[in-house]
């Protein structure tokens, strides 16, 4: 059982001047990013080592945050590329046999600042009133006033290229499937999960994992029986380095392509689609989306502050998947071809299993794909 030492005071200040004093935990210092809230009651460890949340500082609304600590199997990725973390209640006591960390301890880990103590129910109302804003942790700048004039200098998410801060620099091998045969796919690493290349394994795909900058030429030369389109953060606008190298895949290749949440936006870019920043966008475990083609409602994970604009894509997609919170396009799939996408996560982790049937399609797409 892991017990935590005294925390010291801390500031955070939001991008409209809103001051919220609470304790620090994780690293001291200043941090800033675009603070958004996450709905899910479990999963933080997994939730905050999440590339898709590069650039973020992350409210927690459940308000019992680090109970159960840390471990070294559920990381989502080698760091974390988040700027912050703000809970109500930082529990004093972790009491979990797979634990080998407290929350403070890995924060430390993962060079993060986290504030506690604060009232999140008042920080999501605000977010959900304003929307998804800049703001500002630190225990070093005390003034409110020089906080937020930092915070309004701090860059913004809109038209950030973040992909390129969180692929992976080199090519490597994702878990190999234990069944045989395998398919040798290829993964565009925009911010990857582990538990998406756990589960192209699990359902018999052996994923090449590659840079977000590759080029058609080089996916080309590994030819795969598929092409998958990983999750991702920052805006999908200024990624059309990837979008050119998706438009050329599905005009020349012609293999089976599933996207989920960045992919799911670049690959609708690739055939003319239009995408928008969200006010305060979708992250929780429990985001409920239908599904047009069955008419049934799963219960989906997310995590993103961009959507597509349903209205701009092309006669050729159809529409699969809404969120029946605000209608927003949550899935498409081609009319003709093997090529489908979804803006939510079903890979989960953490989250409910509903959507998962969705690897298993991709394997028949490539399964039945002739070639």
């Amino acid at each position: 059982m892991l017990r935590m030492q005294a925390l010291k005071k801390a500031s955070l200040v939001l991008e409209d001047g809103s001051r919220f004093e609470g304790l620090n935990f994780g690293c001291e210092g200043t941090t800033f990013g675009e603070i958004v809230f996450n709905t899910s009651m479990n999963g933080y460890q997994e939730i905050i080592t999440d590339p898709s949340y590069a650039g973020q500082i992350i409210t927690f609304t459940y308000p019992e945050i680090g109970n159960y600590g840390t471990n070294n199997e559920d990381l989502e990725s080698k760091k974390s590329f988040a700027k912050g973390v703000i809970i109500r209640n930082l529990s004093p006591i972790v009491s979990n046999w797979r634990a080998t960390a407290s929350l403070d301890e890995f924060l430390k880990s993962q060079n993060l600042i986290g504030i506690s103590g604060v009232d999140t129910r008042a920080i999501t109302r605000k977010i959900r009133s304003i929307g998804a804003m800049r703001a500002g942790i630190s225990t070093e700048i005390m003034d409110s006033k020089e906080l937020q004039k930092q915070v309004l200098n701090s860059p913004s998410m809109l038209g950030a290229d973040l992909a390129k801060v969180v692929t992976t620099k080199e090519v490597y091998r994702g878990p190999l499937p234990k069944a045989q045969p395998a398919y040798p796919i290829v993964a565009m690493d925009f911010g990857i999960k582990q538990n998406i290349l756990n589960r192209l394994s699990a359902y018999g795909l052996a994923p090449l994992v590659v840079p977000a900058m590759t080029t058609f030429d080089e996916i080309k030369a590994i030819n795969p029986r598929g092409l998958f389109l990983s999750n991702g953060p920052g805006d999908p606008e200024p990624v059309q380095y990837a979008v050119e190298t998706i438009k050329k895949v599905i005009d020349k290749l012609n293999i089976p392509i599933f996207g989920i949440c960045l992919g799911h936006q670049l690959l609708a870019q690739a055939f003319g689609a239009k995408t928008y920043k969200l006010k305060f966008g979708h992250r929780g475990g429990n985001q409920p989306v239908k599904n047009l083609l069955t008419g049934k409602i799963e219960i989906t994970s997310q995590n993103h502050g961009f959507a597509v604009d349903a209205e701009t894509l092309p006669k050729e997609l159809k529409v699969t998947h809404i969120n029946l919170n605000d209608n927003t396009n949550e899935g498409f799939r081609h009319r003709e071809l093997p090529i489908f996408s979804v803006q939510y996560h079903p890979e989960a982790s953490p989250g409910p299993h509903d959507s998962d049937y969705l690897f298993g399609e991709f394997v028949e797409f490539i399964r039945n794909k002739k070639g």
